[in-house]
C-alpha cells in the first residue's frame, strides 16, 4: 500500500481524505493557497506544502506545483478531490509521466467522459439513451438560436466542460438564448478554460438521479445503488439522498446495468457517477437518459457510504495501488436511508445571494472529523455527520466554492433521516455571514419533499417568490411563546441581580404578553410550570442571559432555538424561519397601540449591488429609457454572473459605476429619475 500521499484539493474534500488515509495507515501531504493557511485541512495533514497566492488559477491549478510538491515531500500518489484538476487529463498524464499514482480513473476515460460533447457522442454509440440535442460545436449566438428552433423549447444550454452549476443557463424563448448564449461561453471560459457549448432539450418535470460506479484495473465493475439530486438552484445540487424514492428494484438494475455498461466501454476503474435525467412524467421509470459522467468522486458521496457501508474513498486508494475489489455485486446492499443538505454560504432571505465574510461563530451539531471508528465516519454519530473544511475565526472567502459545510444523516427511513436533518439543523450555529440553513430545514419539512413527488424544479414551483422562512404551526408559535416569556423572566432577574434595575425587593415580572406575527399570547410563569393562554405546556430549558441557543424539551420532544436580543424582546429562530418576538410585562402592553410606526425608504429608483462582486457589464448609459424586467448589468461573484434587471420603468438619472470595478455589497450602481 502506498505509504504517502497527497491531496491536491482543499476544505472539506481534503479533511475527507485526509481521515480516511490516516485510518489506513498512510501519510498525507497537503498543498495550500495564502487563504488557506490556516485551514483544517493544513492542520490535518502530516505535511503541508504552500502553492501560491489565493486565487486557483495561481495555485490549485497549477499542475507544475501539484507535481513539485510530491516530490519535494516523497509523496507516492495524488487524489484530486473533486473539482479544480480533478478531471484533466493533462494532469493525470503529468503525473504517469514522473511515475506519480492518479487516485481516479484512466486518462482515456476522463477524456472520453470529461467532454460533455463526446460523452454523449459515446453514450449514444454504446446503445445508452440520450436526451435530444445538438452535440458538435457551436459557432455563435444565431447558429446557437437556429439549433435551439430545431431542437424545440425549452433547452438547456451547457458549457462543454462545466460543473457545480455553472456555466448553465435554461432557455424558453429565442431571447432567453441570444441574453445568455454568450454568458454561458464566459462562464466556461472562466471556470473551466474552455468556452465550447452544446444545447439539448429540457426534459419536462425532470428528475435528476446518478448511479455511483465503482471499479478496478481487473476488469471488475459495479453499480453502489442510485442518488437523487433533483433538489437543485440554478443546477446546482442542494438535497442528495439516497436511495431514491422514485427508483424501483426494477429500475435500479436496469439503470445501474446500462451505467456499467458505458463504464466497461471506456475502461474505466476508480470511483465516478453516471448522471441521468428521468421523466417525472413516466411513470413507469423506464424514460431515463444519459446527461454526462463525473469522472470523480461526487460531493454527495457520503449518502452512498451511509447506505452500503462503503468507503468510497478507501476504495480508490486500493484500486489505484491495483488490489482488486474485495466484494461482488451481489454484496452491495441498502441499509436504511441518508440525505445530505449543503450547507452554503448564501442568503436565502436576500435572493440566495452569495454571503462572504468571517466566520464569527461556528458550532456544527457533531465533530467533524473526530477519528472515531469505520462505522461512525460513514454514518457520524448517532445518525449525524458533518462534512467540514471551516473554522470558527476563519473566512468564507470569494475565490472558492461558497460551501461551509455538508450535513448528512442516516434514519432506518426516509422520515427518520429527514427529521435527524431538521434537529441537527436547528442545533447548528453559524454567524458573520448569510447562510442557507433555514431553507434547506423548510425543504426538509416541507409536505412535497416527504412525499418523494421531487423535480429539479421543485425549488421554483414552491418557492416563486422567494423564500421567507419556512411555514410555522400554531402549535409552535406557542412554544416560541412560552420560551420567550421563560427568557423575558431570565433577562428581567439578571437585571434585578446584577443592576438593581429592578429594586432589590422586587422580583422579576412573570406575566408577560408576547407577540409573534400580529398575535399576541399571554405567557406566565410559576416554580414549577408555564402556561399560554392558560394552557400548561410541558417546558423544560435551561438558559444563562447571554447565551445564543437554547436547548429545550418540548412535551419530551427535543427543541433547539437560536437566540438574538433585542430592546423589545428577541429574535428566534428555529425549524427554518426567523421570529421577531416582542416581550412585555402584560400589564404595559396595552401601551403599544400609542408608538409610531417607522416606514422603510424607497429603494425602487436605486440599481443596488446585491452582493460584492465584479461589474462585468453595464447595458445602458445615462439618459437612457428602460423598461421593467430589462437587464441593466451583470456582476460576478464566486464564478457566477447574475443579470441585474430594472425593477420598473423608467429613465437613467445617474450611472455610479464602470465596467471592470469591484462593487461592495449594497453599492449603488445607476439611479433613475
Amino acid at each position: 500500500m502506498f505509504k504517502k500521499i497527497l491531496i491536491a484539493n482543499r476544505g472539506e474534500i481534503a479533511c475527507r481524505v485526509i481521515k480516511t488515509a490516516r485510518r489506513m495507515g498512510i501519510k498525507t501531504v497537503a498543498v495550500y493557497s495564502d487563504a488557506d493557511a490556516r485551514a483544517p485541512f493544513v492542520q490535518m495533514a502530516d505535511e503541508a506544502v504552500h502553492i501560491g497566492p489565493s486565487p486557483a488559477a495561481q495555485s490549485y491549478l497549477i499542475a507544475d506545483k501539484i507535481i513539485a510538491a510530491c516530490k519535494q515531500t516523497g509523496a507516492e500518489a495524488v487524489h484530486p478531490g473533486y473539482g479544480f484538476l480533478s478531471e484533466r487529463t493533462s494532469f493525470a498524464e503529468a503525473l504517469a509521466a514522473e511515475n506519480i499514482a492518479f487516485i481516479g480513473p484512466p486518462v482515456n476515460a476522463i477524456a472520453a467522459m470529461g467532454d460533455k460533447i463526446e460523452s454523449k457522442k459515446l453514450a449514444k454509440a454504446a446503445g445508452v439513451n440520450v436526451v435530444p440535442g445538438f452535440v458538435g460545436e457551436i459557432e455563435d449566438t444565431e447558429h446557437a438560436v437556429r439549433i435551439s428552433d430545431e431542437i424545440g423549447y425549452p433547452v438547456m444550454m451547457k458549457a462543454s466542460a462545466g460543473g457545480g452549476g455553472k456555466g448553465m443557463r435554461l432557455a424558453y424563448t429565442e431571447k432567453d438564448v441570444r441574453e445568455g448564449f454568450e454568458a454561458v461561453k464566459r462562464e466556461g471560459l472562466n471556470s473551466f478554460g474552455d468556452d465550447r457549448v452544446f444545447i439539448e432539450k429540457f426534459i419536462l418535470n425532470p428528475r435528476h438521479i446518478e448511479i455511483q460506479i465503482l471499479g478496478d484495473k481487473h476488469g471488475n465493475i459495479l453499480y453502489l445503488n442510485e442518488r437523487e439530486c433533483s433538489i437543485q438552484r440554478r443546477h446546482q445540487k442542494v438535497v442528495e439522498e439516497a436511495p431514491s424514492p422514485f427508483v424501483t428494484p426494477k429500475m435500479r438494475k436496469a439503470m445501474g446495468e446500462q451505467c456499467v455498461a458505458l463504464s466497461r466501454a471506456v475502461g474505466y476503474y476508480s470511483a465516478g457517477t453516471v448522471e441521468l435525467i428521468v421523466s417525472g412524467a413516466d411513470p413507469s421509470g423506464e424514460s431515463f437518459y444519459f446527461l454526462e459522467m463525473n469522472t470523480r468522486l461526487q460531493v454527495e458521496h457520503p449518502v452512498t457510504e451511509a447506505i452500503t457501508g462503503i468507503d468510497l474513498v478507501e476504495q480508490m486508494i486500493r484500486v489505484a495501488y491495483g488490489e482488486k475489489l474485495a466484494f461482488t455485486q451481489d454484496d452491495v446492499k441498502i441499509d436504511g436511508w441518508a440525505i445530505e443538505n449543503r450547507v452554503y454560504a448564501e442568503d436565502p432571505y436576500r435572493g440566495f445571494l452569495p454571503s462572504t465574510g468571517r466566520l464569527i461563530r461556528y458550532q456544527p451539531p457533531v465533530d467533524g472529523w473526530e477519528d472515531d471508528g469505520a462505522e461512525n465516519g460513514r454514518r457520524g454519530v448517532d445518525g449525524v455527520r458533518v462534512d467540514d473544511g471551516v473554522y470558527e475565526g476563519g473566512e468564507v472567502s470569494m475565490f472558492y466554492d461558497p460551501m461551509i459545510a455538508k450535513l448528512i444523516t442516516w434514519g432506518a427511513t426516509r422520515d427518520e433521516a429527514a427529521d435527524k436533518q431538521v434537529e441537527a439543523l436547528d442545533a447548528f450555529e453559524i454567524e458573520g455571514l448569510g447562510h442557507n440553513i433555514d431553507f434547506v430545514s423548510a425543504i426538509m419539512q416541507h409536505p412535497r419533499f416527504r412525499s418523494g413527488n421531487l423535480t429539479t424544479g421543485f425549488i421554483a414551483e414552491e418557492y416563486p417568490e422567494g423564500f421567507h422562512g419556512a411555514a410555522t404551526s400554531d402549535e409552535l408559535k406557542r412554544t416560541l411563546a412560552a420560551i420567550a416569556g421563560f427568557l423575558a423572566t431570565a433577562r428581567a432577574d439578571r437585571a434585578r441581580r446584577i443592576d438593581d434595575q429592578l429594586g432589590g425587593r422586587l422580583r422579576p415580572p412573570s406575566d408577560w404578553a408576547v407577540k409573534i406575527d400580529d398575535v399576541t399570547y399571554q405567557v406566565e410563569l410559576s416554580e414549577d410550570e408555564v402556561s399560554v393562554d392558560g394552557a400548561v405546556i410541558g417546558l423544560a430549558m435551561e438558559y444563562t442571559p447571554g447565551d445564543r441557543m437554547v436547548h429545550a424539551e418540548v412535551d419530551g420532544k427535543p427543541l433547539s432555538v437560536k437566540v438574538d436580543l433585542f430592546r423589545a424582546g428577541f429574535k428566534l429562530t428555529t425549524r427554518g424561519a426567523i421570529h421577531t418576538v416582542q416581550v412585555l410585562e402584560a400589564r404595559l402592553a396595552g401601551l403599544t397601540r400609542h408608538m409610531i410606526e417607522k416606514i422603510p425608504p424607497d429603494l425602487s429608483k436605486y440599481l443596488i449591488c446585491p452582493m460584492p462582486g465584479l461589474l462585468v457589464a453595464l447595458h445602458v448609459r445615462e439618459g437612457d429609457a428602460v423598461e421593467a424586467g430589462q437587464p441593466l448589468a451583470v456582476v460576478e461573484a464566486m464564478k457566477m454572473e447574475n443579470i441585474l434587471r430594472a425593477e420598473k420603468s423608467g429613465k437613467i438619472k445617474a450611472v455610479n459605476a464602470k465596467a471592470g470595478e469591484s462593487l461592495a455589497v449594497d453599492a449603488i450602481i445607476l439611479e433613475l429619475e
